[in-house]
C-alpha cells in the first residue's frame, strides 16, 4: 500500500494591490488626430478631383481657408486640418488630465 503524503494546507493572503493610474498622452493623441485628418483631407481631395463627395468638398473649401482641388490646395489642406486637430486634440487631452 502506497504512503499518503500529507500535504500541509495554507492559507492565502491577498494583499490590496494599488493600480497606477494610466493618463491619456497628449501629445500622442494630438499626433494621431493630427495623421487621421490629413488623410482625409488628402481622400476628399482625391475624390473631389474625380467629382465624388463634391458637397463636402464644397463645404470643406468653406470651412478651410486654404483647400482647394489643386495640389497646393490639398496639400495646404492637410497641413492646416493637421494642425488644428492637432492643437484642439492636444488642449483636450491636457485639460482631462489636469482635471483628473
Amino acid at each position: 500500500m502506497a504512503k499518503k503524503s500529507k500535504r500541509k494546507v495554507t492559507k492565502k493572503v491577498s494583499l490590496p494591490v494599488r493600480v497606477a493610474k494610466q493618463k491619456p498622452n497628449a501629445l500622442a493623441a494630438g499626433y494621431a488626430a493630427a495623421i487621421v485628418s490629413a488623410v482625409i483631407m488628402l481622400l476628399l481631395g482625391l475624390l473631389g478631383n474625380l467629382g465624388l463627395y463634391m458637397g463636402a468638398v464644397k463645404q470643406m473649401m468653406e470651412w478651410h481657408l486654404f483647400f482647394s482641388l489643386s495640389f497646393l490646395g490639398i496639400i495646404a489642406g492637410m497641413v492646416e486640418a493637421a494642425v488644428i486637430s492637432f492643437i484642439f486634440v492636444w488642449l483636450f487631452v491636457w485639460a482631462y488630465n489636469k482635471l483628473s
